[in-house]
């Protein structure tokens, strides 16, 4: 006889008692009995007995779409006096064994059922109910009411039970990511991503039977909270799991998802997401410690970190990496792209596009002629610019590699960033002449073209570019390292290309020097960038 077996089975048949801010849990034998609370939290009241009927009848409704043999009705619980009967959502039990936040928390194999839960959940969104009334509420507009209602139901809080700095940063952060962002979500809405999804997915409500996963207890008090992006219903599930301290299995399960529902999402997108949801447990975690819950209170301080953790991965940057010709400039920008997983668009590309030439031929002339006019240089800015700014809208970090020798051009830098807000970074690149002229006959085979070096694009004098300290290279991050850390590397030690969930937020840890709000170009790069691998 497997007396583990029927000790668990025993466990899943012995009378219990769970409790939510907003509901009580009876279990009893092979069967569970959820009461809804007589509270009011600000975004859900449930004062009325005839609002926590409603409820109680629309949670088993919606919850059938993910576990229908789970949900079995709603009855009515009579008390001996003369009180109307209470409403009651009447469950199969699962067994506690299989949830997956104790399989998580055990350190239990759950890669496949999880995966399964990815696919269950694009499933259930690729059919989903869809329509003006819910991709409303996957606006930019939308979402950042969402925010700022919460951010209200948490400031009594502030330096009680949050940190108020933390608080404050929280929302900086929020307001400036989605200020910049509108055409992201406007795009999210026209690709029909907004759907009825379940709005409160969670692993201890998740549980990992050998049929197949069952997904409980949906959000069912307020619609206009279960419309949302179907990758903001999945990263609800991603915060999770993080707070049990999983990041991989959340990354996976993310990776997941996206696969499944052929989802080409940015990942600041993702970052944003799943802060909002760890804000969101914060919130829920201030109301229960106010309620009396005294266990409540360790979980807000984990929570306001995570949720600051990814907003600052999930910062948008414009990065600048400029310096003249045979200084490393390409390198090191293609290497801060695939390190921090940016776009990456090139001058040099994009001024032989303009004129029909591929980017493998050469296009050599005498300087302030041909592709190098001025004309035809202030056209490959202007491109590079409104290409930029196209990607920052959507959530993209960019790294613009070009000359930025003309101030005019870094100022129209710095007024996308302002215009995009997005966060700003400017590197200089450096060569001795030797070493850049060796470069340059090295790229195409032919003697360098030698450029004035006190002349900009328009033929105007040029001011030196500002020495400044020298760049320092990112290295990997260490393993056990949270998302979004960046280790700093003496300049000679060469970044390798293994990029973390962290854009923008981990050249800011790495104190790149001045922007070219200054008018000059900011941190000197290491002038063997180039070469060193």
């Amino acid at each position: 006889m497997d007396t583990t077996t029927d000790h668990a089975a025993d466990r899943d048949r012995a009378a219990a008692v769970s409790e939510t801010h907003t509901g009580i849990v009876f279990f009893a034998g092979e069967r569970a009995y959820k009461v809804k609370k007589p509270v009011d939290l600000g975004f859900v009241d449930l004062t009325t007995r005839r609002e926590r009927r409603r409820v109680c009848h629309r949670e088993v409704e919606l919850n059938r779409r993910f576990a229908g043999d789970v949900y079995l009705g709603v009855a009515e619980l009579s008390g001996p006096g003369d009180e109307p009967p209470e409403p009651i959502v009447v469950m199969r039990r699962m067994p506690a064994g299989r949830r997956l936040a104790t399989l998580v928390a055990a350190r239990r194999p759950v890669e496949e059922p999880l995966r399964a839960v990815a696919r269950t959940l694009a499933a259930w969104h690729a059919q989903a109910p869809r329509g003006p009334h819910i991709s409303e509420q996957g606006s930019r507009d939308a979402l950042r009411q969402r925010w700022r209602d919460s951010f209200e139901q948490v400031r009594p809080f502030h330096g009680r039970s949050i940190g108020a700095a933390e608080a404050a940063e929280i929302e900086e952060r929020v307001l400036r990511f989605l200020a910049g962002r509108e055409p992201l979500f406007r795009s999210r809405i026209q690709a029909g991503r907004i759907v009825d999804g379940h709005g409160d997915l969670m692993a201890t409500d998740i549980f990992c039977l050998d049929d197949g996963p069952r997904i409980l207890d949906c959000l069912e008090f307020d619609d206009r909270l279960r419309w949302l992006d179907g990758l903001d219903d999945a990263s609800f599930l991603a915060m999770d799991l993080e707070r049990l301290g999983a990041p991989g299995l959340a990354e996976r399960f993310l990776y997941w998802y996206a696969e499944y529902a052929a989802d080409p999402a940015p990942a600041s997108l993702r970052h944003h997401y799943v802060a909002y949801r760890a804000f969101v447990r914060a919130k829920v975690a201030c109301l229960r410690h106010a309620q009396g819950d005294a266990a409540a209170a360790a979980q807000i301080d984990p929570l306001t970190e995570l949720t600051l953790r990814h907003l600052r991965a999930g910062a948008v940057g414009l990065i600048l990496v400029g310096g003249l010709p045979g200084t490393g400039k390409s390198t090191l920008a293609r290497s801060l792209g695939d390190r921090l997983g940016c776009a990456v668009l090139n001058s040099d590309v994009v001024r032989k596009e303009l004129a029909g030439i591929p980017p493998d031929q050469s296009a050599a002339a005498p300087y302030g002629t041909g592709i190098y006019s001025p004309a035809h240089t202030e056209r490959t800015y202007a491109t590079l610019l409104g290409r930029a700014e196209t990607l920052l809208e959507q959530g993209e970090s960019v790294v613009l590699d070009a000359s930025w020798t003309v101030a005019e051009h870094r100022t129209l830098a710095r007024l996308l960033a302002r215009r995009t807000h997005a966060d700003l970074f400017a590197l200089r690149c450096e060569a001795p002449p030797a070493l850049a002229e060796q470069r340059m006959r090295g790229q195409d085979g032919r003697p360098l073209r030698r450029r004035p070096r006190d002349r900009g694009g328009h033929g105007r004098p040029q001011r030196p570019l500002a020495r400044g300290r020298r760049h320092r290279h990112l290295r990997p991050r260490r393993q056990g390292r949270r998302a979004g850390a960046v280790d700093r590397a003496p300049a000679r030690r060469r970044a390798r290309v293994a990029p973390p969930p962290a854009t923008a937020a981990g050249l800011r840890r790495a104190r790149c020097g001045r922007g070219p709000s200054s008018g000059r170009m900011g941190t000197k790069a290491h002038p063997g960038a180039r070469s060193a691998r």
